[in-house]
This record gives C-alpha cells, sequence and structure tokens, in this order.
C-alpha cells in the first residue's frame, strides 16, 4: 500500500535547470529526485515539491512529497537516496506524512536569503553562491525602501512572466538585510513569491543602495505594476530557499 513521505532536500542548483521536470533533459532537481526514487520503487514515482526554483538556484530547506508503495523505513528511504543522488543533491529528512499532506498546497510561508559578496578579497571557495555587486551599497537607503515594500501588496512590478494571469497580490511580511562581515544578506519571508520576485526586488533594492533609485520611488514602482520600470534580476546564484512553513 502507497504511503506518503516528507521529504527535506538541500541542493546546490548550479548546474540544474531548475527544480522543476523538463522534457528532453534530466538536468532539473525534481528529474534527478524521481529517477532515483523509481528505480527504488521499481515503478514510476511523481515527487511534489513545495516550489520551483529557477535555474541556477540553490536550497538548503526544499520541501516535497512523494507516495510509496515500500518497506523501507524512512531513514533507510534517505540513506538509499543519498547513496544514488548526485553529490550536490542531498535528502537531509524523511518522514511519513498524512495522505493529506501536500508540500505545495499545505505551504503557508517561505524564507529566502540572497547573499552578495562585499568583501575586498576574491571569494575564490564561495564564488557559485554570491552575487558580487560593483559598489558598496548604502544598507540604510535599502533598509528604508524595504519598509515599503513589505506587507500585502500588487508585486506585479516583480513578477517576471507579464503575461501571468493569476492574481499578483502577495504578503511579504519580512525583508531584513543584514551586512555579516563581507556578506550582505537580504533575507524575505512570505506567503509565497512571483517568478524571479525575489532576484528582482534584490535587484531593485542594490539599485535603491547604489543611488539609482530613492527609498520612497517603491510606492510609485508598485502602484505601476510594469516590470518594466523595476530593478535588474540579480543573478540566480546568490538566492537560496531556505525553509518552508508548514503548521
Amino acid at each position: 500500500m502507497k504511503e506518503n513521505y516528507k521529504l527535506l532536500i538541500a541542493y546546490d542548483g548550479t548546474r540544474y535547470l531548475g527544480w522543476e521536470r523538463q522534457p528532453g533533459t534530466d538536468m532539473t532537481i525534481q528529474g534527478k529526485l524521481e529517477h532515483v526514487l523509481s528505480r527504488m520503487a521499481g515503478q514510476p514515482v511523481e515527487i511534489i515539491g513545495a516550489g520551483r526554483t529557477d535555474a541556477g538556484v540553490h536550497a538548503k530547506g526544499m520541501t516535497a512529497n512523494v507516495h510509496l508503495d515500500t518497506d523501507l523505513a524512512p531513514d533507510r528511504i534517505r540513506d538509499y537516496m543519498n547513496r544514488y543522488l548526485p553529490d550536490d543533491i542531498g535528502i537531509r529528512e524523511v518522514k511519513k506524512a498524512s495522505n493529506r499532506f501536500h508540500s505545495r498546497y499545505n505551504a503557508f510561508g517561505k524564507t529566502y536569503c540572497y547573499t552578495c559578496y562585499i568583501g575586498q578579497i576574491k571569494p575564490v571557495f564561495n564564488r557559485k553562491y554570491v552575487y558580487i555587486p560593483e559598489e558598496m551599497p548604502d544598507i540604510k537607503k535599502m533598509q528604508e525602501a524595504a519598509g515599503y515594500l513589505t506587507g500585502i501588496h500588487d508585486f506585479k512590478s516583480f513578477c517576471h512572466n507579464a503575461k501571468m494571469k493569476k492574481s499578483t497580490i502577495r504578503n511579504v511580511d519580512r525583508i531584513e538585510i543584514v551586512k555579516k562581515g563581507d556578506y550582505l544578506n537580504f533575507t524575505y519571508h512570505g506567503t509565497g513569491f512571483l517568478q524571479y520576485m525575489v532576484r528582482i526586488l534584490t535587484g531593485t533594492l542594490l539599485e535603491v543602495g547604489t543611488g539609482k533609485r530613492t527609498p520612497d520611488s517603491m510606492e510609485e514602482l508598485l502602484e505601476a505594476r510594469n516590470r518594466s520600470l523595476a530593478g535588474f534580476t540579480a543573478p540566480p546564484q546568490g538566492l537560496c530557499l531556505m525553509e518552508v512553513d508548514y503548521d
């Protein structure tokens, strides 16, 4: 009998085309996971992720669920997957879940962190996980701008998909911008995020920090609902999904 399992997954997205399975390629996170699980189960398996990270984006706390007919205990499933998955994808935890649990529909919040490197020495070993701004941004101005962006707003100006027909209203209840040594971390928490939204928010805030925009211009930008008026899309390597919230 099939049972539902909840998986906590970490991955380095550098060489992958994103989370979502795509025809004609096996270089997606979902595709790699399903290949190993199908081998373990002896039949095709579909895994459901809490979201769809883009190409080059990383995760420390992606959650997924999968229905399996197996005699293996959760820890054995974890160990099997970690044995056969590529080294840049790891299963942190496997637990049995209720049959009604759905990793995407039951999620009520997500935390993302975007990391910039602002040190003086070239970050040779962390280069795949940070973005290096051309100049040091003004943190206080960015924090002021973030205040305008926090809350329930229509974030259409920060959505990559101009033809999106669904609602672009989201609740971003926390944006923290903190310097830690040679790193500048932008942490976002909200009920959900649009395509490239975190990266566009980060690019726009960095433009505020470098004087290309004023903090109070965020109000006008939200009202415009026009992607072309927002800032650049920060590169994917600096972004990491940290955690998905459930009851």
